[in-house]
């Protein structure tokens, strides 16, 4: 399974997911013209990747800031990852980066954790 790493641009943000560590992340800003033809990607990775996770597997998101059509792809990608844990009882954990003082990201991160089952941490930095 190829790993996918995309470089970040204003507007998409930087990924990374790595299949042979388990490690995956999501940095910068996500304000694609079209957000569900840059994260369907990432969502068919995951759908091949929970055929032979890692023991742990390790989701980050650092995001400064993401539109409301990247909100419902995180979502799903969310899900993606809940399915990976509840699948094949791999061990998945999520780390939510805000900045300190910046309440929409807390809040977002705050409102992912209550929706899904999964062990979302969050920090700010």
């Amino acid at each position: 399974m190829e790993n996918i790493h995309i470089e970040g641009t204003a507007r998409s943000p930087y990924v990374h997911f790595n299949a042979e560590t388990g490690e995956l992340e999501i940095s910068g800003r996500s304000i694609p013209e079209h957000a569900i033809n840059f994260y369907k990607p990432l969502l068919d990775w995951l759908e091949q990747y929970m055929n032979n996770p890692k023991l742990q597997t390790k989701m980050v998101f650092n995001l400064e800031y993401f539109n409301t059509a990247s909100s419902k792809c995180i979502l799903d990608l969310l899900r993606q990852l809940e399915k990976v844990q509840e699948t094949n009882k791999t061990e998945v954990s999520v780390k939510w980066f805000y900045d300190d003082g910046d309440e929409d990201m807390e809040e977002s991160g705050n409102d992912f954790k209550s929706l899904i089952n999964l062990n979302i941490e969050l920090h700010s930095k």
